[in-house]
């Protein structure tokens, strides 16, 4: 584009109101929008509270879980929920809040459909972006610490360590895909120590994320972009991955989905894509505990099992 055509259409941006384009054709307001899932989720207070008395009432059924520690800080440790099935596969659940700290517990509405279905639903907790100093890498570490002691530890639970699998929403699907794109051999784990992931509204490149508001809160340098964005690391990408985006999501984490999905489907990995027709972001989280809601049947089925 020539320098004319670009002084153009920047003209006919402020003449229609509109800033200077930021990222695909979006001004810093549109962006920042994009990664607010509050602008596009005018429910998001019901949905959480709906989640938290579902946590309450699964926790009053199941039992409480057993707190088993990953690492030597208080946070590092993670909410089991055990099936009574032996050698049952584990679900590790990777749970969001824009990086910023929520905790295992808020997450027990989900455990009873793994757990009847046979399956244990482990709920990582981990740090908060504020509590890091904005540093996203200490989160990503604490996740992948969690995942390692999981795997090295499933046995002592009543786990079957070849069929780990790892499930996250939001910013948790996005430190999922994180797990899915290391490189295991730095902890002296095969590669294929995730059997198979879901990951459901997600972001799996960082640059726009950089470019908008998150950057007041985290810290983003050029290794963290480049580390900690899953679509750049395709090549250590070997468990099946089912991804999922519902059609009331922001523009940006719909297009972050379809995009990591169709880059994957280039590179040759086994994905899968699932669009949610009419939820927004938390609605979509809230379907995992319900074995017939669209994340909960691609969890269950992704993991071989039935509702």
């Amino acid at each position: 584009m020539s320098t004319l055509e670009t002084t153009a259409k920047e003209s006919l941006r402020r003449e229609s109101g509109k800033g200077r384009a930021v990222w695909l054709g979006m001004d810093q307001a549109e962006l920042d929008a994009a990664y607010d899932q509050a602008v596009y989720a005018p429910n998001r207070d019901q949905v959480l509270k709906r989640n938290a008395r579902n946590s309450e009432l699964a926790r009053a059924r199941l039992g409480p879980p057993r707190r088993l520690a990953y690492g030597p800080t208080s946070i590092e440790g993670l909410d089991l929920y055990a099936a009574a099935t032996p050698n049952a596969p584990v679900a590790v659940y990777v749970h969001g809040g824009a990086w910023r700290q929520r905790f295992a517990k808020e997450y027990a509405f989900a455990a009873e459909m793994f757990v009847r279905a046979g399956a244990h639903f482990a709920v990582l907790d981990y740090i908060g972006i504020d509590e890091a100093g904005g540093d996203l890498m200490v989160l990503a570490d604490q996740v992948r610490r969690g995942l390692a002691w999981v795997a090295r530890n499933a046995k002592t639970f009543g786990g079957d360590p070849g069929r780990v699998h790892v499930i996250g929403h939001s910013s948790g699907a996005h430190l999922a895909a994180v797990l899915l794109t290391t490189d295991w051999r730095r902890f002296d784990l095969a590669q294929n120590v995730i059997a198979g992931a879901v990951c459901c509204s997600g972001m799996y490149d960082l640059e726009p994320v950089r470019l908008s508001k998150r950057s007041t809160y985290v810290r983003f340098t050029d290794l963290s972009e480049q580390e900690l964005s899953p679509a750049r690391h395709l090549d250590r990408l070997v468990a099946p991955l089912t991804l999922l985006y519902g059609s009331h999501e922001t523009p940006e984490f719909q297009r972050q989905s379809r995009d990591f999905a169709a880059a994957a489907k280039a590179a040759g990995k086994p994905v899968e894509l699932i669009l949610g027709e009419g939820y927004n972001h938390f609605e979509m989280n809230e379907t995992l505990g319900n074995p017939y809601g669209v994340f909960g049947r691609a969890a269950l089925e992704r993991m071989g099992l039935a509702p």
